[in-house]
């Protein structure tokens, strides 16, 4: 099953799991108990994620349908957000970058071990090709 998901990865959820690998280095070298910060991403996340889902569901004519998956990232990604800001603040971040060199290169490291795994799926383990009815699969 998870060949499976890394195989049929598209390249905009693979760029998303990236982030999530950054993220997650970031959240464990800085983690902060603190319940406020928690409680203060968490409220952002119901807001923005809430505003973020009318916002794409609701168009002209007719309601866009969305899967729990993509319901889910609506809420999740203003989470990340606002927890990573406020996890890295006064910390002489650039932007996402560490002033750390070894924490940007192991949050790199992780990823381009990622990409590797799902570049490697996709060559070794390829998707079955479907077939027209009435024509044999080719060889």
């Amino acid at each position: 099953m998870l060949i499976r998901y890394l195989r049929d990865l598209n390249t905009g959820r693979t760029i998303l799991w990236c982030y999530l690998i950054w993220y997650l280095v970031t959240l464990v070298k800085y983690f902060d108990p603190r319940p406020s910060l928690w409680v203060t991403s968490i409220g952002l996340s119901g807001v923005i994620g809430f505003a973020l889902y009318i916002s794409t569901t609701s168009g002209v004519g007719k309601k866009t349908k969305l899967d729990r998956w993509q319901v889910f990232r609506l809420f999740l990604m203003p989470f990340c957000v606002s927890s990573f800001s406020a996890l890295v603040k006064d910390r002489g971040f650039i932007l996402i970058l560490s002033p750390q060199w070894q924490e940007n290169a192991l949050a790199l490291g992780l990823i381009c071990v990622f990409l590797l795994v799902v570049f490697s799926i996709k060559r070794f383990f390829p998707a079955p090709s479907a077939t027209l009815p009435g024509r044999p699969a080719a060889l």
